[in-house]
């Protein structure tokens, strides 16, 4: 199958079922055996490099581009497979946060297509045709295989059981904080979640924890222990880490169990990014790539240089604006607080969430510190309700002044076009602030848009 552009090829696979769009999800949605069966079709292109695999709630893509960034740093060629993209899919399939030549992606595309003529699954198996992700996760293992990647970093995409991502034998496996999420389809409960998201822990496979929820750890170590892996938790290893974020620079410290100390420089911003970066150390370590301490200052200094899109991601300019996909009332509290520290002054709140996540918790914290608010649309990508949403804000923001919580209630102003809602924020800030947005990855893609092709506009 031949594409008139990289564009038309994404486009098509866009237009196989996507589950990242619907909401529509039956008990035969997710299901390993389907992305068994193409592998085999394909020869398994997943066994040609050694995998580390990585799931969990929050902090799973940065400790990916963490470790995928030490170990080019170490010398190996790096795959990372990454989800969910903000401004294009290249963003998904990287060699350690570098993109493929877009020639190089297309051809992969066309053969692999090429490849994929007349399959289809058995009927047991549900949808006769591979899903969006399914074709993505295929495309990046054929990358990786093509490019001859010494290691391959891969983050599940939901969950982890049931992910497509979760075909494969990892050397190494880890996860990041648990918290409540698309509980709709993972549980209701941190157990029932960490009990999906450690399906990716193999037999007898080495798996490093972050710092969890009791319930969540006492259930990973449980999964650990019924596998046979040995379980490596972060705590046990990491005393303490401080951090400061200042517009362009996040100054980390770390100090370990053994007395060693660990000092430098982040571009990725937020206090949170510390425990990141700790866990993508202790897995350099545990796979035994830093042997001294001149291996450990290249991890370092590959780390420092790791980079995200909408991972607080600061976008310079008059004024400035974070841009962040925080969507859970954690992330936002965690996002907050970070915020400050860099902009005491305050500034204005740009907010939007799809569908399905916990509003009131994140609504409560953003009400709490901003005293100006613009709810906007988080695309078309997903189901969201933007009047719903500003009517909750401020219902919430009227409750706690009547609680006597709040002294007086914010400005919330409902702006559902992403473009004017930027133009709104700007219009409302002070000297010495900033325009902050979240709630969703989605809403962070659109302001992020909107900005570059603001700045592309005045450099024509």
């Amino acid at each position: 199958m031949k594409f008139s552009s990289l564009d038309h090829a994404f486009t098509h696979i866009e237009s196989f079922t996507n589950l990242e769009k619907t909401q529509q999800y039956t008990v035969r949605t997710y299901r390993l055996d389907r992305m068994f069966s193409i592998l085999d079709h394909f020869d398994h292109p997943e066994r040609s490099y050694p995998v580390i695999h990585v799931a969990g709630s929050k902090g799973k893509g940065s400790t990916c581009a963490f470790l995928a960034k030490g170990l080019k740093a170490l010398g190996y060629k790096t795959g990372l497979y990454a989800s969910p993209h903000v401004s294009t899919y290249m963003e998904r399939f990287t060699l350690a946060g570098t993109f493929f030549p877009p020639e190089e992606v297309l051809s992969t595309i066309e053969s692999m297509f090429a490849h994929l003529e007349g399959f289809t699954f058995a009927k047991e198996r549900g949808l006769e045709t591979p899903t969006t992700f399914e074709l993505l996760t295929l495309l990046a293992f054929l990358l990786f295989k093509r490019s001859s990647c010494d290691y391959a970093v891969l983050e599940t995409g939901l969950g982890g059981r049931l992910d497509a991502t979760n075909v494969v034998s990892p050397v190494l496996t880890a996860i990041t904080p648990i918290e409540l999420e698309h509980t709709q389809i993972l549980g209701s409960t941190i157990k029932e979640i960490a009990r999906e998201k450690g399906g990716i822990i193999k037999e007898g496979v080495p798996v490093v924890i972050s710092a969890q929820h009791s319930d969540a750890k006492k259930e990973l170590r449980s999964i650990a222990q019924q596998r046979g892996s040995k379980a490596c938790f972060l705590t046990d290893h990491l005393s303490r880490s401080t951090s400061h974020s200042s517009p362009g620079v996040n100054h980390l410290q770390l100090y370990w169990s053994d007395d060693s100390y660990d000092e430098f420089d982040l571009r990725m911003l937020g206090n949170f990014q510390g425990e990141n970066c700790a866990l993508a150390l202790l897995m350099l370590s545990l796979l035994g790539c830093i042997a001294d301490q001149q291996h450990r200052k290249q991890a370092i200094a590959g780390m420092s240089s790791a980079y995200l899109p909408a991972r607080m991601e600061l976008i310079e300019g008059s004024p400035p604006v974070i841009i962040d996909g925080a969507h859970t009332g954690k992330s936002v509290d965690r996002l907050i607080h970070s915020y400050r520290e860099m902009y005491p002054k305050g500034g204005v709140v740009i907010f939007g969430a799809v569908t399905g996540k916990d509003h009131t918790q994140m609504a409560e914290s953003v009400i709490r510190t901003f005293d100006r608010i613009v709810i906007s649309t988080p695309g078309t990508f997903k189901p969201s309700n933007p009047l719903e949403l500003y009517e909750l804000f401020t219902h919430i923001a009227h409750t706690l002044v009547s609680e006597g919580l709040l002294e007086a209630p914010p400005i919330i102003i409902l702006e559902k076009d992403p473009r004017s809602a930027l133009l709104r924020a700007r219009g409302m800030l002070f000297a010495g602030e900033a325009i902050l947005c979240a709630g969703s990855f989605y809403m962070a893609s659109e302001i992020r848009n909107c900005i570059l092709q603001e700045t592309e506009t005045c450099t024509k």
